[in-house]
């Protein structure tokens, strides 16, 4: 099932699959600002992050004397979500635990995930429940992919990452597998703040930052369309496409937790970064993207 959220700035398209962006399109010259998953390069668009960002060791962890496995990037992303909530400028859709899910993930919850569109701004709530009689432990994030470049007679070179103000960011160190390796180094930013895109910066898979300021823009000076991410509440910020590929869009993605530490299959209280939340407990988390 695919939702509608317009107004007269942009029309959004949101799945009931994984709660995915499907489109995000300027009204007033049908400006795609969403990748469209080509699977040529990357299948998904946006995929929403639960319990876990990134991946596994062997794809799996162990908890309570117990292994599981686990799917990159946790389980929500391939689950049905349903409406609670509908109206014109704003959408809320949930899923719950079931009997797949605990054979993944030995916890109960509820996520709800709300879309709210105000002019250029689409804001992104994520809201976790823990529906459980034990401590959950959890992380969520997000992986928007956009189109670049944005505009004719641009190219993806033309484009620059830019946070807003001038950052200490450092990188945390992946192995080849891209699991982490419990390090950061220091990430040399043009100008203390610019990551001018160029399609090797990828080959060595994602970059991992810390230290950000929280908010970012991908722009170019010789155009006018841009995206601008807040991300206040999320300590990490990725950014991705496919390596060694001329792949025409980039991901930016928000994340509380990281890859799983390389070497071993993690126990899920290892696990770099993991929220916990208590029986009853409720965790809240936003973000916004400006398109413009």
């Amino acid at each position: 099932m695919i939702y509608i959220l317009e107004n007269d700035k942009l029309k959004v398209k949101i799945s009931s699959m994984g709660a995915e962006l499907q489109s995000i399109c300027r009204v007033e010259d049908n400006t795609e600002y969403l990748w469209q998953g080509d699977p040529t390069y990357w299948a998904g668009r946006a995929t929403n992050i639960f319990p876990s960002c990134g991946r596994m060791v062997e794809g799996k962890y162990t908890y309570d004397g117990k292994t599981y496995e686990m799917q990159i990037h946790g389980l929500v992303r391939s689950q049905e979500w349903s409406v609670l909530r509908q109206k014109a400028n704003a959408i809320t859709l949930q899923v719950q635990s079931d009997e797949d899910t605990l054979k993944s993930y030995p916890f109960h919850y509820t996520v709800e995930m709300t879309y709210t569109l105000e002019d250029e701004t689409l804001s992104i709530a994520t809201v976790v429940h823990n529906t459980d009689e034990k401590t959950m432990l959890f992380a969520v994030g997000g992986h928007p992919g956009f189109n670049l470049p944005l505009e004719d007679g641009l190219t993806f070179e033309d484009y620059t990452i830019e946070f807003d103000e001038v950052c200490q960011a450092r990188r945390l160190s992946l192995s080849d597998a891209c699991f982490y390796l419990n390090d950061s180094v220091p990430f040399p930013l043009e100008d203390g703040k610019r990551i001018p895109m160029r399609h090797n910066l990828f080959d060595q898979d994602a970059i991992f930052l810390r230290d950000t300021c929280g908010a970012v823009t991908l722009h170019s000076d010789k155009g006018q369309r841009y995206v601008r991410m807040v991300y206040p509440q999320m300590p990490y910020l990725g950014l991705w496409h496919k390596p060694f590929t001329e792949a025409p869009y980039v991901c930016i993605e928000p994340w509380t937790g990281t890859p799983a530490l390389d070497g071993h299959v993690n126990d899920l209280t290892e696990m770099p970064a993991m929220m916990s939340l208590e029986p009853e407990g409720t965790y809240r988390n936003v973000y916004t993207i400006t398109f413009g």
